[in-house]
C-alpha cells in the first residue's frame, strides 16, 4: 500500500513534462530575439528568487517583505568582486549565495522572537533600510554610492560560438535547474517534513524534538541564499547596480509573484516569475496612463480566479481530468 500511494502522489506525466520543458528552455536562446531572451533570462532569475521566498513563506510559514534586500546583497557582491577584485563571474555566484546565507541566518536569529505580522514588519524595515545603507558615505568606496557601479560584460567560455546573452541565459538556466533539484530533494526529505511541521503544528513539532529555532534560522538562511544567487545573476543581466534598483517595490513584487505562482509549490515559482516579468509590461501596453491600475486589476483577477495560485489551479485541473479519465 505505501508503494501505491507513492506512485499516486507523483503523476506519470510529471517527469516527461519536466524533460520537455527543459528541452524547450534549452532551445529558446537560438530562436528568439536578444530583447526577448533577456526577458526570459530574468524569468529564470526571478524563478530562483521566488523559489527561495517560497521555501521560507510557503513551506515554513515565515512571512517576508524584505527579500529584495538579499537580492541587493547578491547583486552588489557580484558587482564589487567582479569590478574591484577581478574575480570571474562564475566563481562569484556561489560566494554571493554564501554571503546571503550568512546574512539571512544572522537576521533570522533575532527574528525568531517575532511571528506573523511582526516578522513581516521587521523584514519590511530591512527592505526599506537597504537602499539607504547602500548610499552610506562610508560604503561608497565599494558600492559607488548613489551613482551605483557597473558590472563588466563577458564572452562565452571555451570559444563557444554564442553571444553573451545566449550564454548568460544558458548559465542561469543551469544554475536554476541545480537549485530546483536541491529544493526538490530538500523539501521532500526529513528536513522538508520538519520545516512544514513547524508551519502547521509548531507545538507538536517541538514535542517531537524538532529544534524550531535552528530550523527557522537555517530556512531563513537558505531562502536568502537562493535570492542572493538570483541577485548576482540579475546584476550580470543589467550590467549595472544602484541603490534605487532595490526599493521596497522589488520585495513586494517577489511576494506577489510567490503568492500568484502558488505558495508551497516548487514549480509555482516559474509561474510567478512569468507574472512579475511580463504582466507589468503588458499592463503598460494596455494603458500608459493607468498602468498600475491595470496591473492591480490583473492581480485581483488572478487571486479571485485562482485563490491557490496558478500552480494550485493547474493541479486541481489535472486532478479533475484524472478522475474523469
Amino acid at each position: 500500500m505505501p508503494v501505491v500511494k507513492a506512485q499516486a502522489a507523483r503523476p506519470p506525466w510529471q517527469l516527461p513534462a519536466v524533460i520537455v520543458l527543459l528541452v524547450v528552455a534549452a532551445i529558446v536562446p537560438f530562436v528568439v530575439s536578444s530583447f526577448h531572451l533577456l526577458q526570459l533570462t530574468m524569468v529564470v532569475i526571478y524563478a530562483i528568487a521566488l523559489l527561495g521566498l517560497n521555501i521560507l513563506t510557503g513551506y515554513n510559514g515565515q512571512i517576508s517583505l524584505g527579500h529584495g534586500a538579499f537580492y541587493a546583497v547578491g547583486a552588489y557582491t557580484m558587482a564589487i568582486l567582479i569590478e574591484r577584485a577581478g574575480m570571474p563571474y562564475w566563481a562569484i555566484v556561489p560566494i554571493a549565495g554564501a554571503v546571503c546565507f550568512v546574512v539571512g541566518f544572522l537576521f533570522g536569529l533575532p527574528a525568531l522572537r517575532l511571528e506573523g505580522h511582526y516578522l513581516a514588519l521587521s523584514t519590511f524595515a530591512l527592505a526599506v533600510a537597504t537602499p539607504q545603507l547602500l548610499k552610506f558615505h562610508s560604503l561608497e568606496k565599494w558600492t559607488g554610492g548613489v551613482q551605483g557601479t557597473f558590472v563588466p560584460g563577458f564572452d562565452a567560455p571555451f570559444g563557444l560560438p554564442l553571444h553573451w546573452d545566449q550564454w548568460l541565459y544558458l548559465f542561469s538556466l543551469f544554475i536554476a535547474v541545480v537549485l530546483f533539484l536541491v529544493a526538490w530533494n530538500l523539501l521532500r526529505g526529513s528536513t522538508g517534513i520538519a520545516i512544514t511541521a513547524i508551519r502547521d503544528h509548531p507545538i507538536a513539532a517541538r514535542t517531537m524534538g524538532i529544534n524550531i529555532a535552528m530550523y527557522k534560522s537555517l530556512t531563513f538562511g537558505v531562502s536568502a541564499m537562493y535570492t542572493g544567487i538570483a541577485g548576482a545573476l540579475g546584476a550580470l543581466v543589467a550590467q549595472f547596480v544602484s541603490p534605487d534598483s532595490f526599493t521596497i517595490f522589488l520585495s513586494l513584487s517577489l511576494l506577489v509573484g510567490a503568492v500568484i505562482g502558488g505558495v508551497a509549490s516548487i514549480f509555482g515559482a516559474i509561474f510567478g516569475a512569468l507574472f512579475i516579468e511580463f504582466v507589468p509590461n503588458f499592463a503598460d501596453q494596455i494603458s500608459k496612463a493607468v498602468t498600475w491600475a491595470v496591473y492591480g486589476s490583473f492581480m485581483i483577477a488572478f487571486m479571485y480566479l485562482m485563490p491557490n495560485g496558478i500552480a494550485g489551479a493547474l493541479k486541481l485541473l489535472m486532478e479533475k481530468l484524472r478522475r474523469r479519465g
